[in-house]
């Protein structure tokens, strides 16, 4: 088919899954270089990819509600796309999208829909069970006539957020990141266990820098990690923002983190990932490219939880119960770690 002269790629959040969206990015690009490229993206997301080159980003600010949407429509007044790529079911995104002018209106096959998502698109990606998150997304130019068979990110990263990061981190000692928290709290790993692990890798003669954002939950979990802590790690918390993030990740061998943002900031990075998996499918939603020292403890937790094993639940369901996470032992962490220390060496 020849190549549209305008898609809008819309989604928002969050900031894992907007890397996910990337790869689609640069698929879309490579074929079609012309192509003017909109994405729709929310405001701390955009800090991450608002400097990708060649797309224009109008930005959502979620919390400013309807006069948000508002602005966004106002942005796009008499404007018409070819193609809207309406990658997000939330019912916030579906109404944001009815404002969106588009000949050909790409949302997801029936199973994944939601929140009258089905009324507000006009053609759909194809229906596959078993995907990981970012498969799915790379999937929205197939009704366009092209295939994602490539993943590439090179998601910019400026010199002086570079320079920052070796100020922190200087030299070559082998470094663990640990980013302890995600947005779901239920996915979050015991401090005490965190603290554990950590000990073990300075041990091993590694620096050990524990990152975070600057909220008060996220503080007060870091505070709460180090004060476990025998051997006092490096407290990046609060000190960085999602650019510097990137460039800590790229001097950094790996992450330990629950399912979460930073994880896949890693993988767009190259940077390996020791994932702590129970509440979420690995397979669906841990990092892309290398799931070799994630701790999977999904279908323990589904055995548990919902009575069924991980085969017999719908894909992508979450096991969020107090306690799945500590299906995850300490030893089981530390095993990965010295796997992976191993495989450095």
């Amino acid at each position: 088919m020849s190549a549209p002269v305008s898609i809008c790629l819309l989604r928002t959040s969050a900031i894992g899954d907007v890397t996910h969206v990337v790869p689609l990015v640069r698929t879309l690009q490579q074929a079609w270089p012309q192509t003017t490229l909109t994405w729709i993206v929310g405001k701390l997301e955009r800090k991450l990819v608002g400097d990708l080159p060649g797309v224009e980003f109008i930005t959502f600010d979620k919390s400013a509600g309807w006069a948000g949407m508002r602005e966004v429509w106002r942005t796009l007044q008499g404007r018409r796309f070819d193609a809207l790529l309406q990658m997000q079911v939330a019912m916030r995104s579906n109404l944001l999208s009815v404002g969106i002018r588009a000949d050909r209106r790409i949302g997801y096959d029936r199973a994944r829909a939601k929140d009258l998502h089905g009324l507000v698109v006009n053609e759909r990606i194809p229906a596959r069970s078993g995907e990981h998150v970012l498969d799915a997304i790379g999937s929205f130019c197939e009704p366009l006539g092209l295939k994602q068979t490539g993943v590439r990110w090179d998601i910019p990263v400026s010199d002086e957020a570079r320079a920052w990061a070796a100020e922190q981190l200087p030299g070559d000692t082998p470094t663990l990141l640990v980013s302890p928290g995600s947005s779901h709290a239920l996915r979050n790993w015991r401090p005490e266990r965190y603290a554990a692990a950590m000990d073990h890798a300075a041990t091993r003669g590694w620096r050990v820098a524990l990152v975070g954002g600057p909220s008060p939950a996220e503080r007060a979990l870091a505070d709460t990690v180090l004060a476990a802590c025998k051997l006092a790690p490096l407290d990046l918390t609060g000190k960085d923002t999602l650019k510097k993030l990137m460039a800590l990740l790229d001097r950094a061998q790996l992450l330990l983190t629950p399912d979460s943002g930073p994880m896949h900031m890693a993988n767009a990075a190259g940077t390996k990932v020791l994932g702590l998996h129970a509440a979420s499918n690995p397979d669906r939603s841990g990092p892309y490219s290398d799931r070799r020292w994630c701790v999977d403890k999904y279908d323990e937790a589904a055995r548990k939880y919902l009575h069924k094993p991980a085969a017999d639940i719908p894909w992508g369901t979450k096991i969020e119960y107090p306690g799945v996470m500590d299906l995850i032992a300490v030893d089981e962490v530390i095993e990965r770690f010295d796997a992976f220390a191993k495989s450095q060496e």
